[in-house]
């Protein structure tokens, strides 16, 4: 053991710098931070606006490049080909080997190829981190048509990202709606028809079948399920992300499709640690799955590695379930549990607005009225009042006559909470109250 205990973590992501910060808020322990990406941390999730021409790379790093050195976090631009757990070592691509006491395993995730004929062929990319940004960037240059495989998050962003620079996109899924294995039928077809409007060819119920390349190994057309051959450049591939662990074959860490971790994010090796995508959780906590590949979860599992390393003893007892995401110009928030198919024994509302590309979905249970979950597109609401309800059990009566104090939408945005209480009492027949009015005494 050294004098000064070193804590080695790998991967400069949003679970991993959370850790590195917290580590040193409770510790004086040396700190060593390992990423062959970036030289920095950035925000990952606004990769998009690099390429839309929005952003510049420095304005997606949250800290300014002196903070590292001030805060004695130790920053190495490498790739970690191996991890050998008896001599506590790290065996870098080009760099010397890193000994360390206690490692965090925070390596993310890669996007998950479909094994389709052709699909090797230059112009086929996914899009995690910046060399897959990079790659996008080389291949769609010039291009005349692009076409984009997976109805999920990225699917979209990738799709506004190539619709941005006036490539026409087709955009297939596989099931009969946009999300369908998430999102109700009624929000998925919202999302679908904004789509649509923003001349996305969105195309349901299809799949790929195969990559056609020309003579120089790049796309020149996909074919589809039923035969269709689209002529294009380029191919994303948007079908979904898998943890980053092949570097750890042959390490004795226990992995399945993550690194397998206990509630504390403890490894089957001592003094290894693992968070962030590339976890799986051994017991995953009630209502969650065992691999959970979110920004949220990731700055969480963080916060808890930090506290654990440095003996404060932190389980992961998660919250109510929180998600956001942007489709275009319809933010979508999720607190709390909204399944796409409504189980036995509860009950949900929705209200649309008639015009706009605004919904609202409120799930309860039928027999005690708890209230479980909200789906907001168009519309903000703020977590903690939510995570409130849902936490405390509030009644569905109660949590409609409250709505107000959730939204937070933007001053002079129209508010359309008193029309939302309407059709929730004309469409379940319960009894809502209204707000009740203040009354102000000037002198």
């Amino acid at each position: 053991m050294r004098l000064m205990k070193h804590v080695v973590i790998i991967g400069n992501g949003i679970a991993g710098i959370t850790a590195a910060r917290h580590i040193r808020k409770g510790s004086d322990y040396r700190i060593t931070v390992i990423s062959g990406e970036s030289d920095h941390f950035y925000s990952r999730t606004a990769l998009m606006y690099l390429y839309m021409g929005q952003m510049e790379y420095h304005h997606l790093k949250p800290y300014e490049d002196w903070f590292w050195p001030k805060n004695r976090i130790e920053l190495v631009k490498d790739w970690v080909e191996k991890v050998e757990v008896e001599q506590q070592q790290l065996i870098l691509r080009n760099g010397e080997p890193i000994p360390y006491d206690e490692l965090i395993i925070a390596a993310g995730s890669r996007w998950r190829r479909g094994g389709w004929p052709g699909e090797g062929a230059k112009s086929v990319h996914g899009l995690y981190g910046l060399q897959d940004l990079e790659a996008i960037e080389a291949s769609t240059a010039g291009i005349e048509k692009a076409v984009v495989v997976g109805g999920g998050l990225i699917g979209v962003e990738l799709a506004e990202m190539l619709h941005s620079r006036g490539i026409p996109v087709s955009l297939l899924v596989r099931e009969k709606g946009y999300w369908a294995s998430v999102l109700p039928p009624e929000e998925a077809t919202l999302v679908g028809e904004h789509l649509k409007k923003h001349h996305i060819d969105l195309r349901f119920n299809t799949s790929l079948e195969e990559v056609q390349q020309d003579a120089a190994g790049r796309v020149q057309a996909i074919v589809t399920g039923d035969g269709e051959k689209i002529a294009c450049q380029f191919l994303g591939i948007t079908i979904g992300v898998e943890p980053n662990i092949a570097f750890l074959q042959g390490s004795g860490i226990e992995t399945d499709k993550g690194v397998l971790v206990d509630e504390y994010f403890r490894t089957s090796v001592r003094g290894v640690y693992a968070i962030g995508d590339c976890v799986q959780y051994r017991k995953p906590p009630p209502g969650r799955k065992p691999v959970e590949q979110v920004w949220y979860t990731g700055r969480e599992h963080g916060l808890l590695a930090a506290k654990n390393i440095c003996g404060k003893p932190a389980a992961y007892k998660p919250g109510p379930w929180f998600n956001s995401a942007k489709f275009f110009d319809v933010e979508y928030q999720v607190y709390g549990d909204v399944p796409a198919r409504l189980p036995e024994g509860w009950d949900w509302f929705y209200w649309q607005h008639p015009r706009k590309d605004q919904a609202l979905r409120l799930v309860w249970e039928q027999e005690s009225g708890k209230f479980r979950g909200v789906n907001l597109l168009g519309i903000r609401y703020r977590q903690e009042v939510c995570e409130q309800w849902i936490i405390s059990g509030t009644k569905i009566e109660e949590v409609v006559t409250q709505l107000h104090q959730a939204n937070f939408d933007p001053e002079f945005h129209n508010k359309y909470e008193e029309e939302i209480k309407t059709a929730f009492t004309e469409q379940t027949g319960r009894t809502v109250h209204g707000r009740k009015k203040r009354w102000w005494v000037f002198g």
